[in-house]
């Protein structure tokens, strides 16, 4: 999984490197533990709230209207449509690297990012859920894209305190996508309420159970009061995830290019 947040600070002015050697290693902007060997085991209970301020949507119609048409075209898994609401110079980078092969298709690059090909139809179910999102922060790395979803702020030096306080790393952490998630005591939608998420990060836990290994409907969460329960997948995004992204060319929206998926997928 890609950490969108190495993307916008690691790159920075060789005018400032002696500086940047200095100051401290943001784990939430590395989207990774720091040190070497083995950390302490992280620790499962109460935490303190890191507040978050959610981003807002993108206000253009037009986003509006080609984000309802890629819908369409995710629903109908219409390979031809989509092709043509690809730009040409469309990049894919998993990690840190493009690996888009520029003499092949668009459509093909994007196919492969995605997971288009694949007979279980996650790639479209994936590419639907994107032309949901409305939300979207610009790329530094590519003049006039934009990315989706985009990430809320959150003070950083109070995020990697908590991550050292409990003994986790970025990719233990994920954010509401409103105030008042409600937080159950099973993985399903008529279990008791346990708690409910205000706007803050919220800690994550891996579930292997058979219940979430057919069906990731829910995600296992730990709340700032230490109850471990379930919030619908749908509530929750992960800090640094996936993002697709978008430019307008020629007065058109186009998907520019994605960052995630599997480098060998």
């Amino acid at each position: 999984m890609r950490h969108p947040r190495l993307a916008l600070t690691s790159f920075v002015a060789a005018a400032l490197a002696i500086t940047a050697t200095l100051a401290p290693v943001s784990l939430f902007a590395q989207g990774q533990p720091q040190g070497q060997g083995h950390p302490p085991a992280p620790v499962i209970g109460p935490y303190k709230p890191v507040p978050i301020k959610l981003p807002a949507a993108m206000n253009d119609p037009s986003f509006d209207a080609f984000r309802k048409h890629l819908a369409e075209v995710a629903q109908k898994k219409d390979r031809a449509a989509l092709a043509k609401i690809v730009a040409h110079n469309f990049f894919w980078i998993p990690e840190d690297k493009d690996l888009a092969e520029k003499g092949k298709p668009a459509i093909e690059n994007l196919a492969k990012a995605l997971g288009l090909n694949d007979k279980d139809g996650f790639g479209w179910e994936a590419l639907s859920a994107y032309a949901g999102e409305a939300t979207t922060s610009p790329d530094p790395q590519h003049q006039g894209v934009f990315c989706a979803p985009a990430e809320p702020v959150f003070d950083e030096k109070a995020a990697d305190e908590l991550a050292n306080a409990t003994h986790t790393d970025a990719a233990d952490w994920a954010f509401p996508v409103r105030d008042g998630v409600e937080v159950r005591a099973e993985a399903k939608q008529d279990a008791a309420v346990l708690d409910k998420l205000g706007l803050h990060l919220v800690r994550v836990l891996a579930d292997d159970s058979p219940a979430n290994a057919v069906a990731a409907t829910f995600v296992k969460v730990v709340t700032p009061s230490g109850k471990v329960g379930y919030a619908l997948a749908e509530t929750i995004l992960p800090v640094g995830g996936e993002q697709l992204c978008y430019v307008k060319d020629g007065g058109a929206w186009k998907i520019a290019g994605f960052f995630g998926g599997e480098p060998n997928p």
